[in-house]
C-alpha cells in the first residue's frame, strides 16, 4: 500500500523522537506526510518547519493560524506568517478556518483570520488548508467570496450537502479516522458521494485515532492505512487502489516530492 498522510501534527510534546514515528509510518506504506505548522503562542509557530527540514524526504510543512488561536495572533505574528508561507518548502497556508463548536476565538475574529489567510494563499499561489467545525455554510461562503478554488478541507466530517459545497468550489476533502467510527454515517455517505480524484486521507495525528486504534494516544501517520481501507470500502474498490489514488491527489494538490509508482 502506498500512502500519504495529508495532515498531521508532530510536535515534540507528543512525539519526542520523530525519526521513530517516521520509521513506523514507512513500514505501514506511508511515503510522505504533511506536517502542520501552527501558531502555538505569540512569536511561536511550533516545530513543523524544523521537523520537515530534518526529514525533507518524508515531511513537507504548512504554516498557518488555527481559528482557536485567531484572537491571540499579534501583528508581529501575521508578519512572521507572511514570511513563512513564502518559503519554498512550505506547501500550503493553514490550517485556517472556522470552529463554531468550541468558539475559542470570537467568530468575527475567526472569520477575519480566515480571510487574511485566503489572501496569503493567493499572494504566494499556494493551496489553503481549512479547518471547519459546525460552520460549513459560513466557511463555504467566505471561501467563495474570497475566490478560493484550491485547497483541502482537512478532517472533513460533513454530510454530502457540505461535501458538494466544497467540491463545487474546487476543494479537495481530506478524510480522517473519523470515517471509521460507527456513528459517522453522514460522513461515510459523503465519501461515497465524492469523486475519488478529490479525496485525500490523513490522520490529524496525534488526534482522532482510527478503528481499531480508537482510544489510543497518540495517533500517528502510520495509522492512515486504516482510513484508506475504509475509504476503499465505501468506494467499492481495493484498498491499494484507493490509497494510491489519494496519495497521488495529495502529491498533485500540494506539490509533494516523492517517487510516483
Amino acid at each position: 500500500m502506498i500512502l500519504v498522510d495529508a495532515h498531521c501534527h508532530l510536535e515534540p510534546k507528543d512525539f519526542p523522537v520523530i525519526a521513530e514515528v517516521i520509521e513506523r509510518a514507512r513500514a505501514a506504506g506511508v511515503v510522505h506526510a504533511v506536517v502542520v505548522g501552527l501558531l502555538q503562542k505569540p512569536g511561536d509557530f511550533g516545530h513543523a518547519l524544523q521537523a520537515a527540514r530534518a526529514h525533507p524526504d518524508f515531511l513537507t510543512p504548512t504554516m498557518g493560524i488555527h481559528p482557536h488561536d485567531a484572537a491571540a495572533a499579534t501583528p508581529a505574528d501575521w508578519a512572521t506568517l507572511e514570511k513563512l508561507v513564502a518559503l519554498p518548502e512550505v506547501c500550503a497556508v493553514g490550517e485556517a478556518g472556522l470552529d463554531f463548536f468550541y468558539d475559542h476565538s470570537p467568530r468575527e475574529v475567526q472569520a477575519e483570520s480566515l480571510r487574511r489567510q485566503c489572501a496569503l494563499a493567493r499572494q504566494v499561489d499556494k493551496p489553503l488548508v481549512v479547518h471547519v467545525r459546525d460552520a460549513h455554510v459560513e466557511c463555504a461562503a467566505i471561501l467563495k467570496s474570497e475566490g478560493m478554488s484550491r485547497g483541502m478541507i482537512h478532517c472533513f466530517t460533513g454530510d454530502p450537502g457540505a461535501a458538494r459545497r466544497y467540491l463545487d468550489l474546487g476543494f479537495h476533502l481530506s478524510i480522517s479516522g473519523v470515517v471509521t467510527y460507527k456513528k459517522s454515517e453522514a460522513l461515510q455517505a459523503a465519501v461515497a458521494f465524492a469523486p475519488l480524484e478529490r479525496l485525500l486521507v490523513e490522520t490529524d495525528a496525534p488526534y482522532l485515532s482510527p478503528v481499531p486504534h480508537r482510544g489510543r494516544w497518540p495517533n500517528e501517520p502510520g495509522w492512515v492505512a486504516e482510513t484508506a481501507k475504509k475509504v476503499a470500502e465505501l468506494k467499492g474498490m481495493e484498498a491499494d487502489q484507493a490509497a494510491l489514488a489519494c496519495a497521488l491527489n495529495a502529491k498533485a494538490l500540494l506539490g509533494l516530492r516523492f517517487p510516483s509508482p
